[in-house]
């Protein structure tokens, strides 16, 4: 998929996003929800996916995991994505076991598991990483227990080496692939060039390093200069290793309800700051 950004405008500009150019960069097919809630406020917005989702590199392997479902006591999920594509897989064919407990590692991921019928057993009530899932109580007596976790390629091994130390048979399957859009970024340099982009929104760190390489050496002058809301601490961590400077406001969580909320919060501190 080309990546390209594309502006929408609000006509009456009396909303409270009013006069602020936010750049959206969540991949295009989950892009929509957020985008429609920032116009409704009379954002501009400007869309450039830097993820996009791809089918796994070995397909067989999902299926032989799902073909065993009744093997596990516990199925995580480490994203939303992982839950679209797992999901649609296994409730094809047959009901989830009623054995197989289900963990989730945010609110996002538990918002589309309710989506398929499927509410999360094992939900951190908040900090929505690895550390926090650990923290659950019916993550740390685990001895002896089968453990599929359901991700994308590569990431973090942190909960897989955990869990396996604590005594748990785990199983790796990858649900999908995450690959850097190949477009033109000539559209977003304009918008950066004009000072139409005051906001940038990242919901991953593999997205704002995305972001980081795509718009080359000048692009990365505005970046770092340019207000970003983050949907958790370790982006924000990502973004002060990279160099950025200006002010970083992080989500509760990358839902779009708290993106949003944060948004709001940037907005103010810009406002009053009068940037």
């Amino acid at each position: 998929m080309n990546a390209s950004a594309n502006q929408n405008t609000q006509p009456d500009g009396t909303g409270p996003l009013s006069g602020l150019g936010i750049l959206v960069t969540r991949p295009a097919a989950q892009a929509e929800p957020f985008c429609e809630a920032l116009t409704a406020e009379d954002a501009t917005v400007i869309r450039f996916p830097v993820l996009e989702i791809l089918a796994p590199s070995d397909p067989t392997n999902l299926r032989e995991v799902l073909d065993r479902l009744d093997d596990f006591d516990i199925a995580v999920f480490i994203s939303p994505n992982a839950v679209q594509r797992v999901l649609n897989l296994a409730l094809a064919d047959r009901d989830w076991p009623a054995t197989t407990k289900i963990a989730a590692i945010g609110n996002r991921t538990a918002q589309e598991l309710k989506g398929f019928g499927r509410p999360a057993d094992i939900l951190p009530p908040r900090r929505f990483d690895s550390e926090a899932l650990l923290a659950q109580e019916a993550m740390l007596d685990v001895a002896g227990k089968r453990v599929v976790i359901f991700r994308g390629d590569g990431g973090r091994e942190l909960l897989g080496d955990t869990l396996k130390e604590r005594g748990a048979e785990v199983t790796f399957a990858e649900a999908y692939r995450r690959g850097r859009p190949e477009g033109d970024t000539g559209e977003l340099m304009y918008s950066f060039s004009r000072g139409q982009i005051n906001v940038i929104t990242i919901t991953s760190g593999e997205g704002l390093r995305n972001l980081y390489e795509m718009v080359g050496k000048l692009g990365r002058m505005w970046l770092r200069k340019t207000p970003l809301v983050v949907g958790s601490e370790r982006i924000a961590e990502i973004a002060q290793e990279l160099g950025f400077k200006a002010a970083v406001e992080t989500a509760e969580d990358p839902t779009d309800a708290a993106m949003l909320a944060a948004v709001h919060r940037l907005a103010d501190q810009l406002r009053t700051s009068g940037s």
